[in-house]
């Protein structure tokens, strides 16, 4: 009886995980589109200033190239703190603190951070 059970409530999960797949992946698809939007903003994100990712124009090189970052970044939530404040881990850092100094809402740094860690 209990094998049973347990078997019909994996079955269920199941479902719904698939089910509901799509609209996760449409709703972070979407976040990295706007994610992107933020970042190649030269009046908001303006990561293009100093790190070279694929898809902008006029990258600057005084930042490391943005790829392969989940490889170099597998907690996202180092990567999220490393753009809210990077002066953390290196305070003579030329980047920014985005958070810190309220360049950026908490929302964008999110999403920033979403386009970024899919790189």
């Amino acid at each position: 009886m209990k094998f049973r059970l347990i078997n019909m409530v994996t079955a269920i999960t199941l479902l719904f995980g698939v089910a509901s797949s799509p609209t996760v992946l449409a709703a972070s698809a979407e976040q990295v589109a706007e994610g992107k939007k933020i970042a190649f903003n030269r009046k908001q994100g303006n990561c293009l200033a100093c790190h070279a990712i694929a898809g902008g124009s006029l990258p600057g090189n005084i930042g490391p190239p943005l790829v392969a970052m989940k490889a170099r970044f597998p907690d996202i939530s180092i990567l999220r703190a490393q753009i809210y404040d990077a002066t953390v881990d290196n305070p003579r850092t030329m980047m920014p603190p985005f958070g810190k100094h309220g360049m950026l809402s908490d929302k964008q740094i999110d999403l920033i951070t979403e386009f970024i860690h899919s790189l």
